[in-house]
C-alpha cells in the first residue's frame, strides 16, 4: 500500500510540472505570437505586448549595434509598408522563469534568426532581449 501511495504521489507531481511547462510553453507562445503580428503586420501594439519595455535588441551589421527593442521595433514598423513574411519557432526552452527562443522570419531574399530571452514577470511572459542576424538567401 505504501508504494502504491507513493507511486501515485511521483505520478501526481510528475503531472503538476508537466502541466506548469505544458502552460509555460503556450503563454510563451502567445508572446512570440504578439512579436509576430508586430512584425508581420506591422503593428506596434502587439510588438510592445511582446516585450517587456526596457528589453534590448543587439545585431551585428557594419558594426555591433544595441538599442531598445520595443523603441527600433515600433519606428521600424510604423515607417515601413509589411512585405510577405513566413514566421517559425524553431525551439523554446524554458527552465522556471527563464526562456529561449530561436525564431526565424523569412522574407523574399532573406531570413531574419532571431533568438530571445524571456523571462516570466509579474505572472506574465515578456521577451527581454532579442539578438539577431541576417541570412541572406542564395539565388
Amino acid at each position: 500500500m505504501k508504494k502504491l501511495f507513493f507511486t501515485l504521489t511521483l505520478i501526481s507531481i510528475f503531472m503538476i510540472q508537466t502541466q506548469a511547462q505544458t502552460t509555460d510553453l503556450q503563454l510563451i507562445e502567445k508572446t512570440i505570437s504578439n512579436y509576430f503580428d508586430g512584425m508581420v503586420n506591422h503593428n506596434a501594439e502587439s510588438i510592445a505586448k511582446a516585450f517587456y519595455p526596457t528589453a534590448s535588441m543587439k545585431w551585428n551589421e557594419e558594426k555591433y549595434t544595441e538599442v531598445n527593442a520595443v523603441e527600433a521595433l515600433s519606428d521600424y514598423v510604423n515607417s515601413n509598408a509589411a512585405v510577405k513574411t513566413e514566421t517559425r519557432i524553431v525551439a523554446i526552452t524554458i527552465v522556471g522563469d527563464a526562456a529561449n527562443a530561436h525564431l526565424e522570419l523569412e522574407y523574399e531574399t532573406f531570413t531574419f534568426v532571431d533568438f530571445m530571452h524571456l523571462m516570466k514577470v509579474d505572472g506574465e511572459w515578456k521577451i527581454i532581449s532579442k539578438t539577431y542576424t541576417t541570412v541572406k538567401k542564395d539565388f
